[in-house]
């Protein structure tokens, strides 16, 4: 069985910029990630299978819904904390981090943001208990960075609604009890809606052959003339809006959970730097080792700066969409650099399942493309500070 012996890198000191609470919501999750997760996440992710075992777990320490009020059963935290969790969780397996993100920012966060009284009463409870697991359908087959081109569609049949259509790439979706499903109504609005698995003509597929994300359950959502309740209808909102909110809750997310595979795999190659020796000394002792960890230290600490602030903003409700994807993408970024570059330091042991980074590195390419591609972020950015939209 591995052993877990992460340190996390805090070059800036950045713990005085936490408080007590915060401090002590990282510390629970870190012990949990090192007792629950580290210790069989390598052969889950050689067998591709998600440790399911771990949602109840993960309902435990609060990591489902932490910062949905505690009246719906949430954590009821500030978003700095929110993201210090996703940096540990992340820091155990991108796939750990997954699952709880897309149960709090694209299942919970909907429900409570655009759902009625009776759909947050009957969901949250059960969704932030683990009783119940979520996913969220808004890319399609032929349509991912343009979401407006979705094909999805439902059509109001007095008593209920008739959904058709297909989603793609869903975290969590073959094991969901309810699925937040983005479709355009009748008048060509996209709409939100809760499917509960059982209905008829509603299917989830796994996804197979995955090189990336593999303790990770993905899957489709496919529609056939599924009758789904009115009353699963979100009231109020429509338009992109709704699913681009629930998208800047959960990149949020990312960009401090990028953080925590960065700071594993730099940990785990500083370590191996210092025990592996060649040419009579630790590899640690030459130069371009010590400019490869020099150069990862100082990545890491600015995006733990550039996740702090963010978290700062998002705590006072000033943090804009653009500058959460501007921190998603760079973050991100930024650890697909560092554990590429930890790969180079540990050599022919860095592909193998006796260390994370080869994992880590792995799924990272997925964490890169979901929730908005790195080019699309750029272009999110561009468009932020020119005012001139190059989507089209």
């Amino acid at each position: 069985m591995p052993q877990d012996n992460y340190q996390a890198p805090d070059y800036f000191d950045i713990d005085a910029l936490l408080t007590e609470e915060q401090k002590m919501a990282r510390e629970a999750i870190r012990a949990w990630v090192k007792k629950e997760v580290s210790p069989i996440i390598e052969e889950h992710a050689q067998q591709a299978t998600f440790p399911k075992h771990l949602f109840k777990g993960l309902a435990e320490i609060g990591a489902f819904g932490p910062t949905i009020p505690t009246k719906y059963g949430g954590g009821g935290v500030d978003y700095l904390t929110y993201g210090i969790m996703m940096q540990e969780l992340e820091r155990g397996d991108s796939g750990v981090r997954s699952a709880a993100s897309v149960q709090s920012s694209l299942v919970m966060y909907p429900i409570y943001t655009h759902g009625s009284e009776e759909q947050r009463k009957k969901y949250l409870p059960k969704l932030a208990s683990g009783e119940m697991i979520g996913c969220f359908g808004l890319t399609e087959p032929n349509f991912g960075s343009n979401p407006s081109g979705m094909l999805t569609h439902f059509e109001d049949k007095g008593d209920h609604l008739l959904l058709n259509g297909t989603k793609m790439w869903i975290t969590n979706s073959p094991i969901a009890d309810v699925a937040i499903v983005w479709a355009k109504d009748e008048n060509g609005d996209i709409r939100g809606l809760t499917v509960d698995k059982g209905l008829e003509g509603f299917t989830a597929p796994e996804i197979h052959g995955k090189w990336s994300l593999r303790a990770s359950i993905t899957g489709e959502l496919v529609f056939d003339n599924v009758k789904v309740p009115k009353e699963n209808l979100f009231p109020d909102v429509k338009g992109l809006k709704g699913p681009l909110t629930c998208l800047s809750s959960a990149r949020f997310g990312i960009a401090w959970g990028a953080l925590g595979a960065a700071m594993d795999c730099y940990d785990t190659a500083l370590r191996y730097a210092k025990e592996r020796i060649q040419f009579g000394k630790p590899i640690a002792g030459f130069q371009l080792t010590q400019k490869k960890l020099a150069e990862m230290i100082t990545d890491i600490t600015k995006g733990q700066l550039l996740a702090w602030r963010l978290g700062t903003l998002k705590n006072e409700d000033k943090a804009t969409p653009a500058q959460i994807s501007m921190a998603k993408r760079d973050n991100v970024d930024m650890a697909l650099r560092v554990a590429r570059e930890c790969r180079q330091i540990l050599g022919g042991m860095g592909i193998t399942g006796e260390y994370p980074i080869m994992r880590h590195m792995m799924n990272l390419e997925s964490v890169l493309t979901y929730e908005g591609t790195h080019d699309i972020h750029l272009l999110i950015t561009g468009l932020d500070i020119t005012g001139i939209d190059a989507f089209s």
